[in-house]
């Protein structure tokens, strides 16, 4: 079946944040993408909802075989039931982590800029944070090893990965991932790895995603992978993810976190990921080729025509990390709100002001049109 991605569908006045929390602006913002969902999902959810009872839920074996065939697909790995961890979302886990394992004073860290939630999750406890800068070189972002070694700590419990990167759009290499992980081994720190974009890597030959489940035993032990299909398949509103722990202990004392705080998995959401995972491959290639082709665009148009802006081409995500430091203007954002009537992210929310996240998961036109609004009032 072929999926056209062109076809627009009107989101304003669905509540959706995207559209309806700043009416009056083009939303460029939040990561959700502005495609219909992969039709195995749609059909799977109708299935759940005419059966008319939605109770209290909990995962039903299909989307536990699905898992299970997901993860032997996509990263040749087998996992044990016992150590998946179904969540009702990726944010909630990265402040279960925290919590679980950092006590008063203690530190957690990570490497900005960065998904605004992981310089946020330390005010959930006790915890403190700790940023290094990612820096650029040969025209690819990467760790500051030396800048790592000299800010981590004692007190340092946690280290937070993203990876593929929100919002650089880096998919770190096998060699980059373990040279990390034996960061932590040796600083004694939890790795919490968020792979919420692993399957939206644009060129899987050039830039193959390794996940932390691909590590050696002895370094997955002391490791958190989280998983979700939300990004992919667009059902972030959904509310569905897992974390895979391979440690007993480290998974008993991250599950004990949650306590009362945590909201019961929705019905729905338990169906429309097992779907995603066992029906959802055809959709999400035909995905990645539309994305492929916006970035295209994307990288193209600035380069000839938003001479003030600098991109570096992403490896993943629908999300394109724009330097508007050449610009001159104290906010870029807000001058873009103001001028163009254009609703970006903010590049303070992820440590680096100065810079713009813009979303391109949305028709070719649509993204044309807000880049050509962008061009219309650059300095």
């Amino acid at each position: 079946m072929i999926h056209d991605f062109d076809v627009p569908i009107v989101r304003k006045g669905t509540g959706c944040i995207k559209f309806d929390r700043r009416p009056e602006l083009d939303p460029f913002w939040v990561a959700d993408m502005d495609f219909a969902s992969a039709p195995a999902i749609i059909e799977a959810l109708h299935a759940r909802v005419n059966h008319g009872v939605f109770g209290y839920a909990q995962a039903q074996e299909g989307l536990n075989e699905a898992i299970d065939l997901y993860l032997s697909r996509q990263r040749g790995v087998t996992v044990p039931g016992e150590q998946v961890v179904h969540l009702g979302g990726l944010v909630p886990a990265l402040s279960l982590a925290g919590r679980a394992f950092c006590k008063d004073g203690e530190a957690l860290m990570t490497c900005t800029p960065v998904y605004p939630p992981f310089i946020g999750v330390h005010h959930d406890g006790p915890a403190k944070l700790i940023t290094v800068d990612h820096v650029e070189t040969d025209g690819r972002w990467v760790f500051d090893w030396a800048a790592m070694e000299a800010a981590v700590t004692p007190e340092t419990k946690v280290f937070l990965l993203c990876n593929p990167q929100n919002p650089l759009g880096r998919v770190f290499t096998r060699e980059e991932v373990e040279t990390l992980a034996r960061f932590c081994v040796k600083h004694d720190l939890i790795l919490v790895s968020d792979e919420i974009h692993c399957d939206l890597v644009l060129d899987a030959e050039k830039t193959p995603h390794f996940s932390a489940l691909e590590l050696s035993e002895e370094l997955r032990q002391r490791t958190i992978t989280l998983l979700s299909p939300s990004k992919t398949w667009n059902i972030a509103g959904l509310g569905y993810a897992f974390a895979v722990i391979p440690d007993d202990t480290i998974r008993r004392k991250f599950t004990a976190q949650r306590g009362h705080t945590l909201s019961e998995i929705n019905a729905l959401s338990y169906y429309a990921a097992e779907a995603a995972y066992r029906d959802g491959e055809e959709w999400r290639q035909q995905l990645l080729e539309y994305l492929r082709g916006n970035r295209a665009a994307l990288d193209a148009f600035v380069s000839e025509r938003l001479p003030s802006l600098k991109i570096v081409p992403g490896e993943a995500t629908y999300l394109a990390w724009i330097d508007a430091r050449g610009m001159g203007v104290e906010n870029p954002a807000q001058y873009f709100e103001k001028k163009a009537g254009l609703f970006l992210s903010d590049g303070a929310f992820f440590g680096w002001p100065g810079w713009i996240r813009f979303n391109f998961g949305c028709t070719r036109a649509r993204m044309l049109e807000g880049l050509e609004k962008m061009a219309a009032v650059m300095v």
